[in-house]
Parts: structure tokens; sequence; C-alpha cells
């Protein structure tokens, strides 16, 4: 229990070092490069600085989880106290756990974050640069939904309010209704519209027809559990949704006929891609040596950084094919983790079987 202690303290020391030093830099490094264009407001300037905080945090952590597994494993090594476990009887398995518990909590709790609004604290960052408010309002939104064809031209997701709409009705492949409005607002799961102009065309063309049909209606309610969240990020293009706003968008579009590639492939990356360090901290551990003599620690350090860059990096590119639906979600976001969670499992199985050739020798 005292080991566990602490390595794990070890471990969290090593990471809160590693994550407030890439984020400092991430964050300063944004803010020289855009510090003309924030706002004149000292208050607006430090919210800026907050949300821009938080996404250095998304983008930053599962990389510093690998990081600081490593500076751990060079620092047990350096100071003999990875033989000294040894020595006492401690298994690679009992040293590795403290390591691997910490991570998945960290991930679990990385995860659990992107159900908040955390999940969108760049956009807020850089609407507050743009236009000094949190959330600016879409413009021009087209979409389609059971069928038919709506138009917003303006979408507050803020207030949950719609200007300008306008919604094309067609029955069996004929424009049958359209319904125009200046103003929606979603309350109780539908858009409910106070006033509606509605224009309906003839059902037959002819010279007997009465021709087009106007009226007016009140208290009309459309589209429903169409959330303007929904809305704003999902059909906007967005990929910076909540877990709960993309999970309720792939439940309502799945039998709309609608492309849900880009929201697959954001839910895909949410859940998996922060694994990614969790296997590599098992990987580097296999290979990292028990004492300095039996292995260069700069040289076991600089490659297990690189191969940490180098897969981070991979993966987030591919996870941007996968949102630009050049490749599928499953391709770009499930396949790489499955493929290093092989070799991670290779890796473990490697030495069990040395042991085995071992014993049948002797």
């Amino acid at each position: 229990m005292l080991a566990f202690k602490t390595l794990s303290q070890l471990y969290i020391r090593y990471f809160l070092i590693i994550l407030i030093a890439l984020s400092s830099f991430m964050v300063g490094f944004d803010l020289m490069d855009n510090a003309s264009a924030l706002p004149s407001s000292a208050n607006l300037v430090l919210i800026y600085i907050m949300y821009k905080s938080f996404y250095a945090i998304d983008m930053m952590l599962p990389i510093s989880l690998v990081f600081a597994m490593i500076a751990a494993l060079v620092d047990l090594v350096r100071s003999n106290a990875m033989v000294a476990y040894f020595a006492i009887g401690y298994s690679k398995t009992r040293i590795l756990t403290p390591f691997l518990s910490v991570a998945g909590v960290l991930i679990g709790l990385y995860i659990t974050l992107h159900m908040t609004n955390f999940a969108r604290a760049n956009e807020f960052a850089e609407n507050l640069r743009e236009t000094s408010e949190f959330i600016r309002p879409t413009g021009n939104l087209f979409f389609t939904h059971e069928g038919n064809y709506i138009y917003f031209g303006n979408l507050f997701p803020l207030t949950k309010k719609a200007q300008e709409i306008r919604i094309f009705t067609f029955k069996e492949g004929r424009l049958h209704e359209v319904l125009s409005a200046s103003e929606a607002v979603y309350d109780q799961g539908y858009w409910n519209i106070q006033k509606a102009h509605l224009i309906r065309p003839p059902e037959i063309l002819d010279f007997h027809s009465s021709g087009i049909v106007t009226e007016d209606d009140e208290n009309l309610q459309v589209l429903q559990d169409f959330k303007p969240k929904i809305l704003d990020q999902v059909y906007e293009g967005k990929d910076n949704f909540t877990i709960g706003d993309g999970l309720d968008a792939l439940e309502l579009l799945k039998n709309q006929n609608v492309d849900v590639t880009k929201i697959t492939s954001g839910i895909y990356r949410m859940f998996l891609s922060p694994w990614f360090a969790l296997i590599l901290m098992v990987i580097f551990f296999s290979y990292a040596p028990v004492s300095s003599r039996f292995l260069n620690l700069s040289f076991f350090s600089f490659g297990a950084i690189l191969v940490t860059l180098l897969t981070w990096g991979l993966l987030f590119v591919l996870g941007e094919f996968s949102n630009n639906k050049t490749l599928s979600p499953e391709i770009g976001v499930i396949a790489p983790i499955l493929i290093l969670f092989t070799i991670m499992v290779w890796r473990l199985g490697n030495p069990l079987r040395r042991v085995r050739v071992k014993s049948r020798q002797n």
C-alpha cells in the first residue's frame, strides 16, 4: 500500500508539472498571436484565457499522461528505486498498477468533462475574440427533417430562439406546404411558432384548380426534439459538441437519411482516442530497463517521447480525416487504437513466452 501511494504521488507530480507547462505554453503562444484582436475589456480577456486554458487541457491531457509516465520511469531507474522494488519482491504488474490506476481515473474524468460545455471551450474563446460574446448566432442554417426542408435565417442556441423560419413540406415527392414565420422558440421538445404564414400550391395543376391557397395560423409546434444545440453544432458541421448532444443527434437522425459520419467520428474520438495514452504507458514500461547500466536512459526517454509525439500526431490526423469524411470513423479512429492495443498485448506476451522457453530447456 505504501508503494502504491509513493508511485501514485510520483506520477501525479510529474503529470501536473507537464500538463501545466504544456498548457501554459499553448495559451501563451495563442495570446502572443492574437493579442491585438482580443477585447478591450480586462474581464473578457481573463475569461478568454480561462477558456483557452480549458482547450489547452483538452488537447494536452492525454499526451501529458504519457510524458509523466516516461519521466517517472526515468526517475525510478536513475535513483535505483526500480531495482529496489524488484529486490523486495514486487512484480512488474504491482509496480505498473499505480500508474495505470491514476491514468485510468484521469481519462475517465477527461471523458466525463466532454459531457459538459468543456468540449466547447475553444468555440467560446473564439467567439469572445471575434465578437466579444460567448455564443454568436448561427446564420443561414439549412437542413432536412423527415423528408422536409427547413431554413433558419438566424439561430440563437443560448436563448433557444430562431428567426426567419421557412419549412418546405413534401408529400409523395411534391411540394405540399410552405410555412414562413419571423420567430420560433424551442420549449418542451418542440419549436413553438406563435404566428405563421402558410402557402399551399394546388395538388393538380389544371384550369379547374383553385390556385395557390394562403392562410395565417397561430400556436404551431414543429420539429420535435430538434434541440438548438444539435442544430447549431451538428448541422453546422462543427465537431466540438458534447457527448450528450452527439448521442441525441444520432438518435434523432438515425432514420432521417442524413450522413452522421462526422457525429460518429466525434463520439468515437471522445470515448476511444484518450486511451492511447494508457496503452503507450504499458508499452513503454515493457521496454524500460531495470537499471541505467542496461540501457542509456537518454536514448530511452528520447525514443519514448518521439514515439509518443508521432503516435499522437498520427491519431490526430486520422481523426481529422474521419471528421472530413475522407476515412470512415472505424478506420480513422477505431482501427489505430486496436492496432496499438494489439502491440501492447504482443509486448506483454513476449516475456511470458521467453519464460516458458527457458523452463522447457531446463
